[in-house]
């Protein structure tokens, strides 16, 4: 996380002074921060009107941004406009400083792929999602159109009268805001962005107590729907969130049967359960899985110069030896044997020098490995 030196924490806490506007909004941009300053202008803004965590982004040299934050008795609202980034809490942040309450991400343009406590889900545009301050958070924000834009709800923990294990249930899930409460909440949040300038305190303290019972009807909706679900639907949720959280840590030696119950905070033995009916066991489908990236990457010419040790390591294939058995199992041929049939040049390419090469960027969810990275054929 980019820390803000004296000076320039100075500099921003008189900005923030200026910036705020009449009544209980205060509304911010990058724009009166110099460039190289304005990702931790950001971080700092995130920091006081969220709580602490470590950002992270490519676009660190010119990181536009505007936030506006609106206080309604109890509960605030926040306003982000940012370009992806990817943010981490940590039990050190929560030592640090833990506000003891909920937030309500609503995610209004872009998505973001979110991990707290025994959920990891993918949040899309025009969804909602629950987060617990007091836990642990992961979140990769993401847009096409460059940048993302989220409205934050700061939510006191009493506020919603939800015993801790049923609160649980709703963390990091995709919410949709529809049905009636989901659209009430939807249609006050709008309004409330749209025209918070036009607020007064006196207003905005009587919406407080509104905002409130809409989240808390919220809420409550998605617990009951949730109660509704047959076993076979949870079952097949399970399964999907499963199958996912392995395609993202294919690259994780460590990925075992263990590791992934441990982190859906079930038995391994219902793990094993849940594959019962699938073609192969959940081992198997790792290996495979791995495998056909290792096959993948053996056909790509881009790679041809990689060691093909290297290509196995990115999959979490660590031992070369056992990798040869397992793909010559699989696929009738050693993974040599494989590379040299899938990139084998045209006849009208025979004799052609191949020219000077470089290794190319990791594709995504691929460990950095710089010892693969740092070899070309120059």
């Amino acid at each position: 996380m980019y820390k803000v030196n004296p000076k320039e924490s100075s500099s921003l806490s008189r900005y923030q002074r200026s910036a705020g506007g009449q009544g209980p909004l205060i509304t911010m941009s990058s724009e009166a921060v110099r460039a190289v300053d304005r990702f931790a202008w950001y971080s700092e803004q995130v920091r006081q009107y969220i709580f602490p965590i470590t950002l992270s982004t490519p676009y660190t040299s010119d990181f536009r941004s505007e936030v506006s934050a609106l206080q309604l008795d109890t509960m605030q609202v926040v306003h982000f406009t940012f370009p992806p980034l990817q943010a981490a809490r940590t039990a050190r942040h929560i030592r640090r400083l833990d506000p003891d309450g909920y937030q309500l991400g609503w995610i209004r343009r872009g998505a973001v792929g979110v991990t707290q406590l025994r959920s990891d889900a993918f949040v899309g545009t025009g969804d909602m999602v629950f987060f617990d301050t007091s836990h642990p958070l992961e979140a990769d924000i993401r847009s096409k159109d460059a940048m993302a834009e989220i409205t934050v709800l700061r939510i006191p923990r009493n506020a919603l009268s939800l015993p801790a294990a049923q609160a649980d249930r709703l963390l990091a899930r995709p919410l949709a805001p529809d049905g009636v409460s989901g659209s009430l909440l939807q249609q006050h949040l709008n309004t409330l962005v749209a025209r918070a300038s036009e607020l007064g305190p006196a207003e905005a303290h009587r919406l407080g107590a509104i905002t409130t019972a809409l989240v808390a009807s919220f809420a409550a909706d998605r617990l009951d729907r949730a109660e509704h679900v047959p076993s076979e639907a949870r079952t097949t949720v399970l399964r999907a969130q499963i199958n996912a959280f392995i395609n993202r840590h294919l690259g994780n030696p460590e990925l075992r049967p263990a590791a992934i119950a441990a982190h859906h905070h079930i038995s391994l033995r219902s793990l094993h359960a849940l594959f019962r009916h699938e073609p192969v066991t959940v081992s198997a489908t790792i290996r495979h899985r791995r495998l056909e990236r290792c096959r993948a990457d053996l056909a790509d010419p881009r790679m041809r110069d990689q060691p093909i040790a290297a290509l196995a390591a990115r999959w979490g294939l660590l031992v070369p030896a056992e990798f040869s058995r397992a793909f010559r199992a699989a696929y009738g041929m050693s993974p040599s044997e494989y590379r040299a049939e899938a990139t084998r040049p045209q006849p009208s390419a025979r004799g052609h020098k191949p020219s000077c090469t470089h290794p190319q960027a990791d594709p995504p969810n691929r460990r950095h490995d710089e010892s693969s990275q740092s070899r070309g054929s120059c």
